[in-house]
């Protein structure tokens, strides 16, 4: 993720986050007036996006953590935030925590993404890969080490493999998707919760594949190549177009913000900047490199807020 491009905003690096702390006063939130948000690394970027562009409207301050989708709900649950960013549906347990610690909520869809698969640029031989073909290089013991046991018309490559952690809804809808069970994959890859690893990884190996969301792979589409996928109907590139169309699957998704009530209805700013967000949140999404949500979408969201602040 690149850094937002204003001056007002500044990037902390600690921990493994991505932290947005836009400068100025104003605001309250669970975190003595500024708006705390964490959790998926693929929603992240568009949080910051809506936080950059909040701040030069002339909002309150939001920061913005990349913990990963679970690492974020532990926090959410435990009062800690007031938005939890969300790749996946909360999970029963998960609501079952927030629930004990008396955090009441609402499910906000923000955008819509298209999970991407990456190989470096020199790979010539790799264009389109099935479900079947992820699966099998993905499933739980699988022994799949190079290229050519994917393909037989494939080279002898080495394949080095990098994915999101377990602590990431990335991961957790990957692995239903492709294997059929959240959870369910080999354990012998690169995981990691900061999507910019698996970059640098995948660019610096020509047998390596990776996945993540599509934010990333275009911000770094000079130096990966996405893979197309056929999940039954043909090969079908990630894009905007396929994933609003529904023509790429299975690895088109919906994107979420977990807002806190408490803090929704005693915070006029938290209710102010999620406003803000989805009012602007095709612009924000096309802007971040997101697959915007279309007019009814937005409407059914704000709408929900709505009754959320009533």
């Amino acid at each position: 993720m690149r850094p937002p491009g204003t001056a007002r905003v500044l990037l902390l690096f600690a921990a493994g986050a991505i932290t947005l702390v836009a400068s100025g006063c104003g605001g309250g939130g669970s975190s003595g007036g500024v708006i705390a948000a964490d959790g998926s690394s693929t929603v992240g970027p568009f949080t910051t996006k809506a936080a950059e562009d909040w701040k030069a409207a002339g909002g309150s301050d939001v920061t913005v953590g990349i913990s990963g989708t679970g690492g974020g709900f532990e926090r959410f649950c435990a009062g800690e935030t007031d938005i939890s960013n969300a790749s996946r549906t909360i999970k029963d347990e998960e609501a079952t925590l927030c629930a004990e610690n008396g955090v009441e909520y609402i499910e906000l869809q923000v955008a819509t993404d298209a999970l991407t698969n990456v190989v470096n640029s020199e790979n010539d031989w790799a264009t389109c890969l099935t479900v079947e073909q992820l699966s099998a290089i993905w499933e739980p013991g699988s022994k799949v080490s190079s290229w050519n046991q994917v393909d037989p018309s494939f080279p002898d490559v080495p394949l080095k493999l990098y994915g999101a952690g377990t602590d990431s809804g990335t991961f957790d809808y990957f692995t239903d998707a492709i294997n059929g069970e959240e959870g369910a994959s080999r354990t012998d890859f690169s995981a990691t919760e900061d999507d910019n690893v698996t970059v640098q990884g995948v660019a610096g190996d020509k047998g390596a594949l990776g996945y993540f969301g599509f934010s990333y792979y275009e911000e770094n589409q000079d130096k990966l190549k996405a893979l197309e996928v056929d999940g039954g109907s043909g090969c079908v590139a990630p894009s905007v177009a396929s994933a609003q169309d529904g023509s790429y699957t299975p690895l088109s998704r919906p994107l979420f913000m977990y807002v806190k009530l408490s803090s929704l209805q005693s915070t006029t700013a938290l209710a102010d900047f999620v406003r803000y967000a989805l009012e602007n949140a095709a612009t924000i999404a096309s802007e971040a490199q997101f697959v915007p949500l279309n007019q009814g979408q937005v409407g059914a969201e704000l709408q929900k807020l709505a009754d959320a602040t009533a």
